[in-house]
């Protein structure tokens, strides 16, 4: 057995951590615990310094660490407490310190930790946390935050912009060649961009400190802290409030399923599981190699909820897009029988990870009203985005995978064959309203062997892009919020590689020039129709006009906005050949418009086009009293405005 350690220096003062705080962790129930644990400048006594406090409750010996002590392992001994928090007050320290937890176990065993609550920590490969003041960023989005709850309303457009902050761009350094762009680099080159193309949101994959590039984020070291990789935690806020000045809201990427087994983090953190389970059969992700929280243990509920409303309060986070939401749900998730331990009713869901998933959904949308939260859930569990009171799961979207994988399934066959597989694209509007549901054209599946967006398409190459207009105009038209990854925009050629810049010099030529086009002007046309966005959610929103032409594999619909006389047509035309004479059925005589037509010349289509002004005549066509005809171009889609007083709005 190791020796107890029987001095210590200057315990955390009561009135930093007092009795009210060790309860709450205790209870789970405690929903700020960065503001009592980890390193903290304060002032004790007349004396400035830092407060140090870490949840080891199995440990036999806590010392701290760091450069300022020589890495000695004697030299600041923890004061230990019967909540099983270890605290020292050390004196004249001051910001940018490195330190970490030596921690001796129970049996002797001795490791050194980062911290857990750590607000910054030094760049891989080391793994260092960083005293840091976060309080000093003065920030300037006062106007954003104040009409947050309007902008980000499920009746407003929400269109994502997905991206790797290691691979959106690189820059050219005489030091390394090519290295990543800064947060404040971003903020000068990736915000404009976004702007112009007219997305209302940037979706980042996981920037918590992380040691694995190959990971992109997902394997979490830091939870409180931005990836030093990019600069430093005032550089992420200055990041996400010029985001905000420009109208923009930022989304992270939460992952609360699991973490790594790195030596430094919390695997085996005092010498026990204390941040997951024992067994490997609850434990361990078996295809990922990292471990499951318990979400049962109430300290460890109180760290992922104090960590999700830490970054909604000290970053002005507008929204949290929770990872692998199925994982948790499931207990045999990715088991074969034997594998996975049943709950205390037989059952195969994981009880504690619905409690937790809810609560964390309370809590955040109590605290912070208008911010959202995003599943991405890959099953049929029912409403994750409805509210906790009503049976739900308490988020605000979630991510509509069904659609996905049907839809770009039927994208990837021939034309020649896709009456055959019509279904594929009509199934979702079974189930497009028992959700909230974001649209999500995401990293997974440009990665891995699944080909570039544009490699999904069939045919040559001219049939390759206009496929691929086709598509993106005929999911920014169907119900559901917007979500596109990074280089899916321009149509690059190659999967997503997150070692490499994106494929900006394909952009010299026409072809990609037409899709990045397409984009910005579908995402323009998706702000300011409302009836693009208004009724996301609900039936009245929507109205097939011909769900069942497959034979000519054409989809027509109409989507409405709340006031019934604001609405558009939509044609969606599957096959390379052009139909002339094409008849549909309208609600209402009069004049219509093409607004958007993906095979126009500008989006290097062939330019077949309708009239400025098409007039519709009398007679019955699909339960309606008013017909047009139309000329479809191939492999297209097109968009139609009644009263269109022009014809090409964004020319």
């Amino acid at each position: 057995m190791a020796k107890q350690i029987s001095y210590c220096g200057k315990a955390a003062p009561s009135t930093w951590l007092g009795d009210l705080d060790t309860y709450l962790i205790g209870e789970g129930t405690h929903e700020r615990t960065y503001e009592k644990l980890g390193a903290h400048l304060i002032e004790v006594d007349g004396e400035q310094g830092v407060v140090f406090a870490v949840w080891a409750p199995n440990a036999a010996s806590v010392a701290i660490i760091g450069d300022f002590n020589n890495w000695n392992l004697t030299a600041h001994p923890m004061c230990p407490s019967s909540s099983g928090i270890w605290s020292l007050f050390i004196p004249g320290l001051s910001e940018y310190a490195v330190y970490k937890y030596h921690i001796i176990s129970q049996t002797g065993e001795g490791f050194d930790k980062s911290d857990p609550y750590g607000f910054s920590m030094e760049e891989r490969p080391r793994t260092g946390s960083v005293v840091i003041d976060l309080d000093k960023y003065i920030w300037s989005d006062s106007e954003w935050m104040a009409t947050r709850k309007e902008r980000q309303a499920l009746d407003k457009p929400i269109s994502i912009y997905e991206v790797h902050f290691g691979s959106w761009k690189k820059r050219k350094d005489p030091d390394w060649d090519l290295r990543y762009l800064t947060y404040r680099e971003l903020a000068d080159e990736l915000i404009p961009y976004v702007k112009e193309m007219g997305y209302t949101h940037i979706e980042t994959l996981p920037i918590s400190e992380y040691p694995f590039d190959g990971s992109w984020g997902y394997q979490v070291l830091g939870f409180f802290a931005p990836t030093s990789r990019f600069g430093t935690p005032e550089d992420f806020m200055y990041f996400v409030d010029q985001c905000h000045q420009a109208g923009i809201g930022v989304i992270l990427d939460w992952v609360p399923a699991h973490f790594p087994k790195d030596g430094a983090g919390l695997n085996y953190f005092d010498g026990t599981h204390l941040y997951s389970h024992a067994n490997p059969l609850q434990g361990e992700h078996q295809d990922w190699g990292t471990l499951i929280f318990n979400y049962g243990r109430n300290e460890v509920r109180s760290f992922l909820i104090s960590n999700a409303l830490f970054w909604l309060d000290k970053y002005h986070i507008d929204g949290l897009r929770v990872d692998a939401v199925a994982s948790m749900l499931y207990l045999d998730y990715s088991r074969e029988q034997g594998q996975w331990i049943p709950n205390q009713y037989g059952g195969r869901e994981n009880l504690e990870a619905i409690s937790f998933l809810k609560k964390t959904n309370e809590v955040t949308h109590g605290i912070y009203p208008g911010i959202l939260t995003i599943a991405e859930e890959s099953t049929s569990w029912p409403m994750v985005s409805r509210p906790t009171y009503l049976g739900g799961l308490g988020f605000s979207l979630k991510w509509n995978m069904g659609w996905m994988n049907d839809t770009l399934s039927y994208m990837s066959k021939d034309s020649l064959f896709r009456r055959y597989h019509h279904n594929l694209m009509t199934f979702g509007m079974l189930y497009a309203f028992h959700e909230n549901f974001i649209l999500p054209i995401s990293h997974d599946e440009v990665v891995h062997g699944k080909n570039s967006m544009l490699n999904k398409m069939p045919g040559d190459e001219w049939q390759k892009f206009a496929n691929y207009r086709a598509y993106l105009s005929f999911m920014w038209s169907y119900p559901g919020k917007k979500l596109l990854f990074m280089g899916c925009e321009f149509a690059q050629w190659q999967e997503w590689n997150f070692d490499k810049s994106l494929e900006w010099d394909a952009l010299s030529a026409p072809s990609h020039q037409g899709v990045q086009r397409l984009v910005r002007d579908l995402n323009r046309i998706y702000v300011h129709e409302a009836s693009l966005h208004e009724q996301d959610y609900d039936w009245t929103g929507f109205r097939w006009i011909d769900a069942n032409d497959s034979d000519n594999s054409v989809l027509s619909f109409i989507r409405f906005a709340k006031n019934p006389d604001d609405f558009l047509i939509i044609i969606c035309n599957f096959t390379p050949v052009i139909r002339e004479n094409y008849r549909i059925g309208v609600p209402r005589g009069g004049r219509y418009c093409e607004i958007i037509n993906s095979d126009k010349e500008i989006y290097s289509g062939s330019d077949v086009t309708n009239p400025e002004y098409i007039e519709t005549v009398a007679g019955k066509c699909h339960s309606m009293d008013h017909t047009l005809s139309l000329t479809l171009p191939p492999l297209s889609t097109l968009i139609l405005k009644p009263c269109c007083k022009q014809a090409n709005l964004f020319n």
